[in-house]
């Protein structure tokens, strides 16, 4: 069972400079930032999002890199209801030597969905998931393809993020990130981030 410490709550990702809080936020609280003193607001509903096969900030066992199996770890997500139509999760290296690197690209799954199961299987359409889809990593390939830095180099730090969405993304599956993500950020509630560390 996943422990307390492997789950990661938004406001610790916006302390840590990682996850950030998009345009959606303000409908969620119920006001404006503006309001009078006294006017009533609803608390937004917090989502926790983790891994049970490593704690926050730790490292990533080999089973789930490319020295290893290479496949995707099982994810747990709280309660994402509410208002939200659709979840997403992207996992990328910003320490990678060209720049961001994409590992892991995958959307439309259903908002009540607490559990992605270990080893996603690497097809666009993922049935099991409500059919969710996949898009092309930065391996040239679709759906999960794990850490893999320089052999020699320093440990690099592997961002999993959950995007809790308004409605689903209008993009096809097989898509690259910065079509996705450019949907991503105009319909994210909200964001919510772990990171895992690995190196060779």
């Amino acid at each position: 069972m996943l422990g307390r410490r492997g789950f990661v709550r938004a406001a610790t990702a916006l302390a840590s400079g990682g996850a950030t809080t998009l345009a959606g936020c303000v409908e969620e609280f119920g006001g404006e930032a503006d309001e009078p003193p006294g006017t009533a607001t609803t608390t937004m509903r917090s989502t926790r999002f983790g891994t049970p096969a490593f704690e926050d900030g730790e490292t990533i066992p080999k089973e789930y890199t490319c020295a290893g199996a290479d496949r995707s770890p099982r994810l747990e997500i709280g309660d994402a209801t509410g208002k939200a139509e659709s979840l997403a999760v992207v996992v990328v290296d910003p320490d990678a030597p060209s720049g961001v690197f994409t590992h892991w690209l995958l959307w439309d799954v259903p908002p009540d969905t607490t559990t992605i199961p270990k080893d996603v299987p690497t097809t666009e359409t993922v049935e099991d998931l409500g059919g969710a889809k996949q898009g092309k990593n930065d391996f040239g390939e679709i759906g999960y393809r794990g850490p893999c830095p320089p052999k020699g180099s320093d440990p690099h730090t592997y961002r999993f993020t959950l995007y809790v969405l308004e409605r689903r993304p209008r993009i096809g599956a097989g898509a690259s990130r910065n079509p996705l993500l450019d949907e991503l950020e105009v319909l994210a509630l909200r964001t919510e981030r772990f990171t895992g560390e690995f190196g060779r």
